[in-house]
């Protein structure tokens, strides 16, 4: 075991990355504070190639990519679900109906899969590669380029300073361009002017910023740096006379399988000229005369992302006191609710069964946040904070997470709604509204915002959708508006089939 400013850190973890073209695991060792990669498995499943127009997971590709967790699974099994991370990407972003492929995964994983934006995946990228290169001076951008898009960072030393994420891959690409493997020049010239275009919003705002060295990782920047020491042993980076010249090579080919490089795997070959045509107009668009190459990706991002969960240095620790200094929410209060809605979860968690370290965390997040909704209106203020939570550019939370949250954070007051719970993944969907209720009733009960403690208040779970809270008979006297506050409660609560039923410490109904 190895320490770190907070909890022991055991030493395995490991990280799943299920890309649009390949799933990758990874597993390591921590050891006085550095990570040892003791083992990697890498399958092309082209994940991205078996998502249709609507949206809809190929039922074969589903199956292949199913197969293949199951055999990352056995590799995983003697690994503890918090000290394993699983992300999806791209083509889980865009996929819809997408349920029931999910739950398989994590049964096969052992782990749920967090979906994760464009942009916390270009974070997990840049945080993956900088750990793992020399310390370098100065700013430098790092380009990633997967099988449903592209992300491109600039970044000092370990901190990101400018993210992007593109719908550039070379699985949509290679499809859209090269449909059925057939290789012209004038394909790859629409191909180019597309990625170009692509590009164009960022360009001006990179090229300003600028840098002092280029970083390329992943799949296709990792076949052509092979491929351009295949055509020139003595090539030590990617420069673009060198992208040039695989383009001649490719080009002389009328099919991807003809392609005169025999550093391609044959799953390469198929997705390579999509890949070639992002990076050639990368290096065209924003000026690039010399990329070295990273053995750094988005999984090793992860497990360093994991270390810090587990030391303290949690990056959505961070994102959320961000968010209160942004919206200038008032600490003391957010503190005041957090305590008390952490005692509530405490004394359900047993019979409600709620067994997973999360469900305390977002509790925590969302009693801090709570109120950020004030900073636009006070009319309808949680709906405000809802809409930040869901929509806004969270580093480190899973877009499952930012759901949660939003959900939590929208029905903490007035009229409660359960439209869209049945869309939450699993478990979640059966316990958020318990949740909800949990952080309505700490909410409440501070709304006089003073600093007075609450007595001792009894909470018991009578059903699943059946709360009794008991509290001393003295208290509820002496506070009538918090009695007619719960009054009402209990009359917003049945509307969604929950009842909040209130009573003294000596057994009588007092509301």
């Amino acid at each position: 075991m190895s320490r770190g400013n907070g909890r022991a850190v055991p030493e395995l973890l490991a990280a799943v990355d299920l890309g649009s073209n390949s799933f990758h695991m990874v597993v390591a060792r921590y050891i006085h504070g550095q990570l040892t990669v003791i083992d990697r498995l890498r399958e092309s499943v082209r994940l991205g190639s078996g998502l249709d127009a609507e949206g809809r997971i190929d039922r074969d590709i589903a199956a292949r990519a199913l197969a293949c967790l199951e055999r990352f699974g056995q590799r995983l099994r003697e690994i503890h679900p918090d000290k394993l991370r699983v992300v999806g990407t791209n083509t889980l972003r865009r996929a819809h109906r997408k349920q029931a492929f999910l739950e398989k995964a994590r049964t096969a994983l052992g782990a749920p899969i967090e979906i994760v934006s464009g942009l916390e995946e270009a974070r997990l990228i840049y945080s993956g590669v900088a750990h793992t290169s020399p310390l370098a001076e100065g700013r430098r951008l790092v380009v990633d380029i997967g099988g449903g898009s592209t992300e491109l960072i600039i970044g000092e030393a370990l901190t990101p300073i400018r993210l992007a994420s593109t719908e550039l891959g070379c699985v949509t690409m290679s499809e859209r361009f090269f449909a059925g493997g057939r290789l012209t020049s004038k394909r790859l010239a629409r191909a180019r002017v597309a990625v170009r275009s692509e590009l164009k919003p960022i360009e001006d705002a990179y090229r300003k910023i600028g840098w002092q060295g280029a970083i390329g990782s992943s799949g296709t920047v990792k076949s052509v740096i092979d491929a351009i020491r295949e055509l020139d042993p003595a090539a030590q980076a990617i420069i673009p006379e060198g992208v040039e010249g695989l383009i001649d090579v490719t080009l002389r080919a009328e099919h991807v399988r003809d392609i005169g490089l025999e550093s391609l795997s044959e799953d390469r070959r198929l997705v390579f000229p999509g890949g070639l045509a992002i990076l050639a107009e990368i290096f065209e668009s924003l000026g690039i005369e010399r990329m070295e190459v990273s053995d750094g990706a988005m999984r090793d991002g992860l497990l360093y992302d994991l270390v810090g969960r587990l030391t303290r240095e949690d990056a959505r620790e961070r994102t959320v006191r961000a968010m209160q200094a942004r919206y200038h929410v008032e600490v003391d209060q957010a503190m005041r609710v957090e305590s008390t809605v952490g005692g509530f979860l405490a004394q359900v968690s047993a019979a409600w069964q709620f067994d997973d370290p999360l469900a305390e965390q977002l509790l925590a997040w969302a009693a801090r946040l709570h109120e950020i909704g004030l900073d636009v209106s006070h009319s309808r203020y949680h709906q405000h904070g809802a809409y930040l939570l869901e929509n806004g550019d969270m580093p480190g939370f899973p877009r499952e997470e930012q759901r949660l949250l939003a959900r939590l954070v929208g029905g903490h007051r007035r009229k409660l709604g359960v439209e869209g719970f049945d869309k939450l993944l699993p478990p979640w969907d059966r316990r958020i509204l318990q949740m909800i209720v949990l952080l309505r009733i700490a909410v409440l009960l501070h709304r006089a915002r003073g600093r007075a403690p609450l007595p001792e208040l009894a909470l018991i779970p009578r059903a699943r959708n059946v709360l009794e809270v008991r509290f001393p008979v003295r208290w509820l006297r002496d506070h009538p508006l918090t009695v007619a506050d719960l009054s009402q409660e209990i009359d917003l609560l049945k509307a969604v089939d929950f009842r909040l039923r209130i009573y003294s410490s000596r057994g009588l109904p007092a509301v």
